[in-house]
């Protein structure tokens, strides 16, 4: 860069102090208003989806199927009006079969932890009340390693299952509707007519979203028996090393064994094109913020033209070419832009700061907001104030530089 030409360009920005100084603050309070409301977002955002990642396993394994198989007539008599009659459905016996070699195949990705369980519903009794309770048959140790169940707990662990005979782990407004606690008896019915006594070893807290009330967690050993079914299990959770490859270990799991896998973006996938919408919602109103900080800049460099007018005249007439005049006023533009930028970094990390130290009540628990305080916003918001002050000030930077010297200099004759 021509030293001669940055000396002109500061010049002309400290002969108009108050201008520039408004200037500058323009761009530093967008750039620092954007730094607070994309940290806020992108923070919460990126807490949203670390908790469905972490809420759940990765990839759920379970006894159905995405396509049921077509009918024998159906197969023989591909694309043919066939009527059956006379037939016997056959009852199949739920659960997933060979499911060793599922958990085993599960396991073999990088990274990765399966965890078999059962599901089933019972209801639970106690003094004449009744609730009806979906329970889940876990390997604690499993269990642990493959979700976040274990942060849930308001009381006890999912290891109290295992040295605990006949433990359960319900919910605190299931807890509260039959009136019982920790360590209190309650009896559980299946469907099958097995009554079988239950002890609470813990409780979950009250609502969270990934945890019905009305499910609770028993040891897989007590769940098959209960429920009647000996040596089945009906899920097998998946917990990855990398998350984002779920979605192409479920296809190869589903297309290996026929069975159902999910992972937890196609589970997810409501939420996940709603934050997509709301991501360009976001950009757009923080990117209009810039928008109008960079005008400040426009109205500087302008104001700058027409009072410099004549001195432009002159510069041209002594040898100064177009694109030297448009590079001076540029300058003054990326100058004012820059500072703007340092201070609205400043003035960003102190409302996050700010931002940061704010609790809010949820369930019962105080909690910060969560923020995206990672470099990319900061390089994101320079980026954006830089261009904004290089267009704001190359367009009336091109007017000047196209003016004709002799007629300015004849209107000022």
């Amino acid at each position: 860069m021509n030293p001669l030409l940055l000396d002109i360009a500061l010049k002309h920005l400290l002969r108009r102090r108050r201008q520039t100084l408004v200037a500058i603050i323009g761009v530093a309070v967008g750039v620092g208003f954007f730094l607070a409301v994309s940290a806020l977002m992108v923070g919460s955002q990126e807490d949203f989806i670390e908790q469905l990642i972490d809420a759940a396993p990765h990839i759920i394994v379970s006894d159905e199927l995405r396509s049921p198989p077509p009918q024998p007539g159906a197969r023989v008599y591909k694309d043919a009006a066939v009527a059956l009659r006379g037939y016997k459905t056959r009852t199949e016996v739920r659960g997933l079969k060979d499911w060793p070699a599922i958990l085993g195949a599960a396991g073999a990705f990088p990274g990765a932890v399966a965890s078999p369980s059962l599901t089933g519903g019972v209801t639970l009794r106690l003094g004449g009340h009744e609730e009806a309770l979906a329970i889940v048959g876990v390997e604690p140790a499993l269990e642990a390693r493959i979700s976040t169940i274990e942060d849930k707990l308001r009381s006890g662990s999912l290891h109290d299952l295992e040295t605990t005979q006949g433990g359960i782990i319900i919910g605190e407004a299931m807890a509260a509707r039959l009136g019982v606690g920790r360590g209190d008896v309650v009896a559980a019915t299946s469907a099958s007519g097995t009554t079988r006594s239950l002890k609470i070893v813990g409780l979950f807290k009250r609502g969270d979203a990934a945890l019905a009330d009305s499910s609770g967690y028993v040891l897989l050993r007590e769940a098959q028996s209960l429920l009647g079914r000996p040596f089945i299990i009906n899920r097998i959770g998946v917990h990855l090393g990398d998350p984002y490859a779920a979605e192409e270990a479920a296809r190869q799991l589903e297309s290996r064994f026929g069975y159902k896998a999910e992972s937890w973006q196609e589970r997810s996938s409501d939420f996940l094109s709603l934050l997509v919408t709301r991501n360009v919602i976001m950009y757009s109103v923080v990117s209009a913020i810039l928008l109008v900080a960079s005008f400040g800049i426009y109205t500087a460099v302008s104001n700058s033209v027409a009072d410099k007018r004549r001195d432009i005249a002159i510069l041209r007439s002594i040898g100064f070419s177009e694109a030297d005049l448009q590079l001076i006023f540029v300058i003054e533009g990326v100058i004012l832009a820059l500072i703007g930028v340092l201070c609205g970094w400043l003035l960003g990390y102190g409302l996050m700061g700010i931002l940061g130290s704010l609790t809010f009540p949820v369930a019962g628990e105080d909690q910060n907001l969560p923020l995206d305080r990672g470099p990319r916003q900061y390089l994101i918001a320079a980026a954006a104030s830089l261009f904004a002050g290089v267009l704001a000030a190359w367009l009336p930077a091109r007017k000047a530089a196209r003016v004709d010297p002799v007629d300015i200099l004849r209107g000022a004759a």
